[in-house]
């Protein structure tokens, strides 16, 4: 089945002159019961798409920032099952898709085949399962493989050539292009060569390139957007929710307007 969901929101989103942004909650973080009210306050300010975290107590690609809300979601009891239940509750009503992020081993825990049933029921539009390498995501590909859901790579700036090409040839929903080397969370700064990164990425990828990891600012966020199709921003919105600062995570948003470019 063509993975189709996300794919053509990010594409509506640039055919307006947008950036696609999608933003990073972590699930169960301040107690599952804000799930909902988190959801729709990224949905009326815009975002193209929600990634949602599944709180994991070994993360490997996680900052402090992801890491601490992680815990605190664990803490109060959210897993992966638990998660999915609260989303049943209410995800007739969402109207952004959802990308589930999570490690392997809560999707072993819970089964693949009913994990892929679930999230087609709930209209999951993508996953994204970083200690999973391209070469071993033969057994995800295939109970996803009658599904919408678009199983999203990444792309660290330190893949060689060949590796590139083939993530970019075979990636479904977005290309997730992380900016630094290194764990997601707050930077003042980027590498030179991501530009070239960047060029070379959108030069062999058929489906849109999003920046992510690092990117915490309005600044940077227009920043990322000359380089790329859009931007995923984690660390500083679930600190925003975690401060109650939800004007900076609108300002985050209005970054990735077409007014912002034009």
């Amino acid at each position: 089945m063509a993975k189709t969901k996300l794919l053509n929101a990010i594409q509506s989103v640039n055919t307006q002159g947008d950036k696609a942004f999608v933003a990073y909650i972590m699930a169960g973080d301040g107690g599952l019961e804000t799930l909902k009210s988190k959801i729709y306050f990224l949905q009326q300010a815009g975002v193209t798409a929600i990634e949602l975290g599944i709180p994991f107590s070994d993360p490997v690609a996680d900052g402090p920032t992801i890491q601490k809300a992680g815990e605190r979601a664990l803490a109060n009891g959210a897993t992966l099952r638990s998660i999915l239940q609260e989303l049943e509750t209410f995800y007739e009503e969402v109207r952004v898709p959802l990308v589930l992020m999570t490690y392997y081993n809560p999707l072993l825990s819970y089964g693949l085949d009913q994990f892929a049933q679930q999230c087609e029921k709930l209209g999951i539009a993508g996953l994204i399962v970083p200690d999973v390498p391209m070469e071993e995501t033969i057994e995800l590909h295939g109970v996803l493989e009658n599904t919408d859901i678009a199983l999203v790579p990444l792309v660290s700036l330190t893949s060689p050539p060949e590796r590139l090409r083939k993530i970019a040839v075979s990636g479904e929903g977005f290309i997730y292009a992380v900016t630094v080397n290194g764990i997601t969370g707050i930077r003042d700064g980027f590498s030179d060569q991501l530009e070239q990164h960047f060029t070379s990425l959108s030069e062999q990828s058929a489906i849109p390139v999003l920046a992510g990891f690092g990117i915490s600012t309005p600044e940077q966020v227009k920043s990322m957007g000359t380089l790329a199709d859009g931007v995923i921003v984690g660390s500083a919105i679930v600190e925003a929710f975690h401060q109650n600062d939800l004007d900076h995570i609108t300002a985050l948003v209005q970054a990735s307007k077409a007014k912002v470019f034009n």
